[in-house]
């Protein structure tokens, strides 16, 4: 369902995708590093290896989480929004290279936060301290790599805190930007 009215939004809150993948690769980086530092010093160093199957699972897990980030955002929508299933749409735009979970309903601002948000802490925060928990530093990887490649939900999240908790938000289906109602 596209805009009624362009009256009837306040503002229109977009990002520029190249400074977000910018920022995306630099966290990746850092929050890598960091990550792996921690843990050679929590557990008194590790040892790097590469085989063909440890990268083929990196790659799935990566594939799989990414999938999950997604899916995350739609569980947001519908736990903090309270949006049916049949109002939501999930997939890939090829063509900016992206994936994208959306919805044709507007959201409250407080709840397009914490559906914002919700990937973040279950594809990045979760999977970066499970790898410390076990000992994994495949898994602390895969989640430095979840939570830098959120720098998009971060982006939109910093904007709609200039926003009333009450005011609606709806998402564009196809563009990584949100319409502030009035």
């Amino acid at each position: 369902m596209l805009m009624q009215n362009k009256e009837d939004i306040l503002s229109i809150i977009e990002i520029d995708l190249k400074k977000v993948a910018w920022s995306s690769l630099l966290m990746t980086v850092l929050l890598s590093i960091l990550g792996l530092l921690f843990y050679a010093w929590l557990y008194d160093g590790f040892a790097i290896t590469f085989s063909f199957v440890d990268f083929l699972l990196f790659f799935i897990g990566y594939v799989l989480l990414i999938v999950l980030h997604e899916a995350f955002h739609l569980i947001g929508f519908w736990l903090f929004g309270k949006v049916p299933w049949n109002s939501m749409d999930y997939g890939l735009n090829l063509k900016l290279g992206i994936a994208y979970a959306t919805t044709n309903l507007p959201l409250p601002n407080k709840a397009m936060k914490k559906a914002l948000l919700l990937p973040f802490w279950m594809t990045g925060v979760i999977p970066m301290l499970l790898g410390y928990f076990i000992e994994l530093p495949s898994l602390i990887l895969l989640g430095a790599w979840l939570i830098a490649g959120a720098a998009g939900d971060f982006a939109m999240y910093k904007e709609l805190r200039k926003y009333p908790a009450d005011v609606l938000i709806k998402d564009d289906p196809v563009m990584p930007k949100l319409y502030v109602m009035k």
